[in-house]
């Protein structure tokens, strides 16, 4: 007996769809915003380097890193110089934002000043309701620690609210947390006084050596699997791993 026509459709229609499932994700734009932390450095020669410009190296291609983040930026400034409206515009379906800032935010009394209960988290919630009206994925991070000890030894935290105040903004808008305020605090705090110095280029406490600076990535990229979420399939844990995407989580 011949096999009715829409039969024949109905195969092929199920069979397409089985394939399309298989398919694997389009590799997504992960796009950073923040300050020099994070930001990548023009002086390749030079000592010093931001998280953000060693995370490709934990990256899986064709997955690629879009590096907004500018030295001396806050939230407030990154806005009032059109960069935010710039990332808004290149954002696109399924790729993701990772938000760390609070270093400047602090700096009361300059044009760069965001109180922390108050236009900073506007700020925050700014960039994470902008990401998802173009179909992106936020992502806060908490800031970075500086490397600060006390005369007994004992570490110091310079970053007051703001650490805080960016987990209660990522609690309220229910987007995931890398807490890299936590983290970092750890990693200084386990090298201690001598050995965190090598995180650092010499005679700074903020900003990163290449070592530093692929620290803190590695953190992030492991922060990310541990939370499993969909982005960890892009990232690998180390610089040596292979390239394959993971599988979907």
């Amino acid at each position: 007996m011949k096999r009715r026509p829409f039969l024949n459709l109905l195969v092929i229609a199920a069979v397409t769809g089985v394939l399309r499932a298989a398919e694997p994700a389009a590799a997504p734009t992960i796009h950073l915003i923040g300050d020099s932390t994070m930001s990548d450095k023009p002086d390749r020669d030079g000592p010093e380097r931001g998280w953000g410009q060693l995370l490709p190296e934990f990256v899986v291609a064709p997955a690629e890193v879009a590096n907004h983040a500018r030295n001396g930026r806050s939230s407030r400034s990154f806005i009032d110089e059109g960069r935010w409206s710039t990332v808004r515009d290149a954002l696109r379906p399924g790729d993701w934002l990772i938000i760390q800032f609070g270093h400047n935010d602090q700096k009361a009394g300059t044009e760069r000043y965001a109180d922390p209960s108050g236009a900073y988290r506007d700020n925050l919630r700014r960039f994470v309701r902008g990401a998802r009206a173009a179909s992106a994925r936020p992502v806060i991070a908490t800031p970075v620690v500086r490397r600060r000890w006390s005369d007994s030894g004992g570490f110091e935290d310079t970053l007051g609210d703001y650490p805080a105040a960016a987990r209660a903004v990522a609690a309220e808008e229910r987007v995931p947390l890398l807490d890299l305020h936590k983290l970092t605090r750890q990693m200084e705090s386990e090298a201690g006084v001598e050995g965190s110095k090598r995180f650092h280029f010499p005679g700074d406490d903020t900003h990163y050596s290449e070592e530093g600076a692929r620290q803190v990535a590695a953190l992030a990229a492991a922060e990310v699997q541990r939370l499993r979420l969909p982005l960890a399939r892009w990232l690998r844990p180390s610089p040596a791993e292979a390239t394959e995407p993971n599988p979907p989580r």
